[in-house]
């Protein structure tokens, strides 16, 4: 038995890792890569292993960097079933289908300018077909509930309080060890934070032998204090006091769905100026559709506002207006008003949020505001690093005039404490053999790797692309 890291291996993005057991395949997520577009381009191409040898997919959750790569593992050759629970399987339908989308009308974009300057045309990943022929593959489990993917393998799904969906994988692999029990490996997903706002809080699983652990925050301990509603009330009335836009690029699902949630509960208390806010993201529209379908994943406070609330919806409020269409998302470039936007892509690479970042970065009355992990290379990354340099936004360059900010305190990442707690809780019994930190920067991994070895908590690795982690059973 044994582990091979292929992504999301000393960096944060292209979650996936095989495991190999009994002369059978298991793909944990298969996400894509994101960072330099030449680099994230080929990487995504190029699976690292054979797809029509992969048996089962089992999927933590429905982020693209956790799941945007399906379409190409089936387009590759897989043809076996991808197991997830209902809610992820339910947003993977939405998001497959959009990313299929938008990679298809940013290359015809690009494709414009390539064609004029007689270069080579792009093509696009995947296309909607392949993403729909993905989606047939799926079979839900929800959580809590031991299924069996393949002989010798007992497979259940925790809530992992990271998104709607997201699911801490256990599986319970048939060993040849002379007790006859079962080898018990963990993998985190993506790890969410207590006390946060719609989700249940992140479980543990004891007893665990090997731990395959994300650390995207292994480094950093989110400020005290972080306060996410402050932080939108004060940014709102300063844009509005300025007749600006207060720009938002936000994971269409998850982010931006807890943003509306506090700008709900500053609607609710009469705190936020008369503008109107967008949610101009047909994804996360959709995405919110899907929320109130499971009531399953919320938490207390969550169902108590539905049970409160005069219109039974805390994703919803007098001055909000979800956007499909992309005439009304085209009008808003045009639009003076000063309003509130939030828009996708969460990390300015795609999406509608690049429009309205070339048509208003120039402006000084503008306000840039970052609600979450911004992966290296990126046009958010390179944004929140300060840069006052001209950025290319669809290949034209623009002066950064706007003010770029940070939302501290709405991170659907576990920081430093909050990973070693979650840590500790799972190595309750001290059996674990091996912990592998991934979903991480090589800094981020170091650190943290200090912190576990100093509690004792077990033997820790980095694992670069291709490393493997050997199960020897109990």
């Amino acid at each position: 038995m044994k582990v091979q890291f292929w992504g999301a291996a000393q960096t944060v993005t292209g979650s996936m890792h095989l495991i190999h057991h009994d002369g059978k395949q298991i793909l944990l997520d298969c996400g894509l890569y994101q960072g330099k577009r030449q680099v994230a381009f080929e990487k995504n191409r190029q699976l690292p292993f054979a797809a029509d040898q992969i048996d089962v997919v089992v999927l933590s959750h429905a982020h693209i960097d956790h799941s945007g790569n399906l379409p190409s593992l089936v387009k590759s050759g897989f043809t076996g079933p991808i197991y997830c629970t209902s809610a992820t399987r339910d947003l993977a339908a939405i998001m497959l289908l959009d990313s299929a989308k938008i990679q298809t009308n940013d290359v015809k974009y690009v494709n414009k300018k390539r064609r004029q300057q007689q270069k080579n045309l792009f093509h696009p990943l995947y296309e909607t077909l392949d993403a729909v022929r993905t989606l047939k593959q799926f079979r839900s489990v929800e959580y809590d509930q031991a299924f069996h993917p393949l002989p010798g393998v007992e497979v259940r799904f925790h809530v992992a309080g990271h998104m709607l969906g997201a699911a801490i994988v256990e599986l319970n692999l048939d060993s040849e060890s002379p007790d006859g029990v079962p080898t018990r490996l963990v993998f985190s997903g993506d790890i969410g934070r207590p006390d946060m706002p719609i989700l249940r809080d992140p479980v543990t699983v004891p007893g665990t032998d090997y731990l395959i652990m994300e650390s995207t925050y292994g480094n950093r301990t989110h400020p005290e204090g972080g306060d996410a509603k402050k932080t939108l009330k004060e940014a709102a009335h300063a844009v509005y006091e300025g007749g600006g836009k207060l720009i938002i690029p936000a994971f269409s699902v998850g982010r931006t769905q807890e943003i509306v949630y506090r700008l709900n509960l500053l609607a609710e208390a009469g705190e936020l100026p008369p503008m109107k806010v967008y949610v101009d993201s047909p994804l996360a529209v959709n995405t919110t559709d899907i929320f109130r379908d499971h009531v399953e994943c919320f938490d207390d406070d969550m169902v108590n506002a539905i049970l409160s609330e005069e219109d039974e919806d805390p994703l919803d409020f007098g001055e909000l207006h979800y956007i499909r269409h992309i005439n009304d998302s085209k009008a808003l470039n045009h639009s003076e008003e000063s309003c509130i936007i939030i828009s996708a892509s969460g990390m300015c690479e795609a999406g509608r949020v690049l429009h309205h970042l070339k048509n208003n970065i120039e402006k000084p009355s503008t306000m840039i505001l970052f609600a979450g992990y911004q992966a290296p290379h990126t046009l958010g990354r390179i944004l929140l690093d300060g840069s006052r340099d001209k950025v290319k936004v669809f290949g034209q360059e623009y002066e950064v005039k706007a003010q770029v900010c940070k939302l501290e305190g709405s991170s659907g990442h576990a920081d430093q404490r909050e990973l070693l707690q979650w840590a500790e809780e799972v190595a309750d019994r001290g059996n674990i053999k091996k912990i592998a930190l991934v979903h991480c920067e090589l800094d981020s991994a170091t650190e943290l790797r200090k912190k576990i070895e100093q509690k004792k908590l077990g033997p820790v690795i980095i694992p670069a692309p291709g490393d493997e982690m050997l199960m020897d059973g109990r």
